[in-house]
């Protein structure tokens, strides 16, 4: 799976917006298949485990509110170089800084409502994955 493989996360405000859709789109054009897919509300204590990492920073909390207001779109994704390619597609953090065309730049509300999520290197996908995804659960190819 190393490096061909990438976990993304269409989240509340993009997905209860309409904007799935387009994304999944935009992530096709860019050479990505989707491998695994499922929509899901996530609860508090899951939220709370998936970003356990930034549990004592200070946007954790809002960060875990966020993620459990609405539905959101965990997605396995397959190209070369995923988890890289995936980063570039989607844009910096904040949309005011993301390149033009990206998904951010495109779809995102603001820093903290940026509508997507993406594995940050290729040991976190694989651990980001096996989260969203038993074996049940993925797509052919």
């Amino acid at each position: 799976m190393t490096g061909t493989e990438t976990l993304t996360i269409i989240k509340p405000d993009a997905f209860g917006s309409g904007k799935a859709g387009k994304i999944i789109a935009h992530l096709e054009a860019a050479g990505f298949r989707l491998a695994g897919a499922r929509v899901m509300r996530l609860s508090r204590p899951e939220a709370e485990a998936f970003y356990s990492v930034h549990r004592e920073r200070p946007f954790f909390g809002s960060l875990v509110e966020f993620m459990t207001s609405g539905s959101c779109m965990p997605m396995m994704l397959r190209r070369a170089d995923a988890v890289a390619e995936l980063r570039r597609v989607i844009g910096a953090t904040d949309p005011a800084e993301a390149e033009a065309g990206t998904v951010r730049a495109l779809y995102a509300e603001s820093k903290e409502r940026n509508a997507i999520h993406a594995s940050d290197s290729d040991e976190n996908a694989e651990i980001e994955i096996s989260f969203f995804f038993a074996g049940t659960d993925r797509l052919g190819g």
